[in-house]
């Protein structure tokens, strides 16, 4: 045996590989540089390691019983049928980099010439379970093609076809949960029923969907937690979608305020909250009384943003910025819960002078007339 042969079998190999890897990287590099708005050429530059693997393999698959080496002539058939294992799993590799980098390609230029997010984020929710369907068969053929590599399998596999009908009555009543939620996840792929990016409230949980497969579907909350739920949930109960029909929200502001509430002046300086507020789009807004009841009024601020995150930041800048200038400017207009044995603040205290006066309920007489008559006590009214 020449000890030389080996080497030159193994390098050759080799060195082929890298030489055919080293142009298809090439001309792959020289078509991205001719189309730049076409990402497609650069993403298959991904595809070189899968690509090593299956022509390294290929060519030692057909090269390998050349080496006349005597390890490899008593182990002919089990180096053999090895390296078809690892031909067949680098081939469905490749074809699955492939296959991603087109469905990639495709989507990129889709949403850079789309410019609406419901269809931008409907089409990728569709994209992505759709590369996950094709991982799967991909895999499943795989794993098929190598398990008849070996020839007692073969005969296995034939002895069972005649009972494959029982068989498969049985796996589906077995997989009937599995099976159930991989048709609901076709069903929200394309029916269009919820979609990544979207924001949803499930089980009185806000948040945003975050992850869609064939099986489940992962809701990211506003604090950062990970809702995983089976898709047939989407399919089989109600639940709110924020974003069918557009990212654009409308969110309300309640108070509870007391009657002499200054409603005109809350409505000016509600405009005024909205004109320095970066979250609020201009688009609408309002304030009126929606409510009363004998001890108070509630006043409803209408709010508008360009979805769902804006407009929760445009009701607590407006909660909160209403209810500081009312505590300020207009003290009595917040509500108040009467102690008869409280110390009442000065009458003027803290009111402004253009402000109604006080009700009479809330007046305490501090006058002469108060004091009781041989003590130097005063008495309060209503006390007793």
């Amino acid at each position: 045996m020449n000890p030389v042969r080996p080497l030159l079998v193994l390098g050759g190999s080799v060195l082929l590989t890298l030489l055919v890897v080293w142009l298809a990287d090439l001309l792959l590099r020289r078509a991205d540089a001719r189309h730049p708005d076409t990402p497609l050429w650069g993403l298959l530059r991904r595809c070189r390691v899968p690509l090593q693997a299956v022509l390294l393999t290929a060519v030692l698959r057909g090269t390998y019983r050349e080496t006349r080496w005597s390890p490899v002539q008593e182990h002919e058939a089990g180096i053999g049928q090895g390296l078809s294992l690892v031909l067949i799993g680098s081939s469905a590799w490749l074809v699955t980099m492939i296959a991603s980098a087109v469905v990639e390609s495709t989507f990129a230029r889709y949403a850079s010439t789309n410019r609406d997010p419901a269809r931008v984020r409907r089409v990728r929710t569709q994209v992505t379970l759709i590369m996950r369907i094709v991982t799967a068969v991909v895999a499943v053929v795989a794993v098929a093609a190598m398990l008849l590599t070996f020839p007692a399998l073969r005969t296995i596999g034939t002895s069972m076809l005649a009972s494959a009908g029982i068989i498969g009555i049985v796996a589906g009543i077995a997989a009937q949960s599995t099976l159930g939620n991989l048709f609901a996840g076709f069903q929200i792929a394309f029916g269009d029923m919820v979609r990544i990016g979207d924001t949803v409230v499930v089980d009185g949980e806000w948040g945003v969907v975050e992850e869609v497969t064939l099986t489940f579907l992962a809701v990211r909350t506003w604090d950062e937690r990970r809702i995983t739920m089976p898709v047939s949930y989407f399919t089989s109960k109600p639940f709110e979608n924020w974003s069918r029909g557009g990212a654009q929200m409308t969110g309300t502001v309640f108070f509870h305020l007391d009657h002499l509430a200054p409603v005109p002046a809350m409505r000016d300086k509600l405009k005024e909250i909205l004109a320095e507020c970066a979250a609020w789009d201009g688009r609408d807004w309002s304030l009126a009384v929606t409510d009363t009841t004998p001890s108070t009024i509630q006043v409803r601020a209408v709010v508008t943003a360009k979805d769902a995150d804006d407009v929760w930041t445009v009701r607590c800048t407006v909660r909160e910025q209403l209810i500081a200038w009312l505590a300020e400017e207009y003290p009595h207009a917040l509500p108040r819960i009467a102690v008869a044995d409280a110390v009442p603040p000065p009458r003027d205290a803290g009111r402004r002078l253009d402000a109604p006066p006080p009700r009479p309920s809330e007046v305490h007489s501090n006058n002469a007339d108060a004091y009781q008559k041989g003590g130097d006590e005063p008495a309060r009214i209503g006390r007793g």
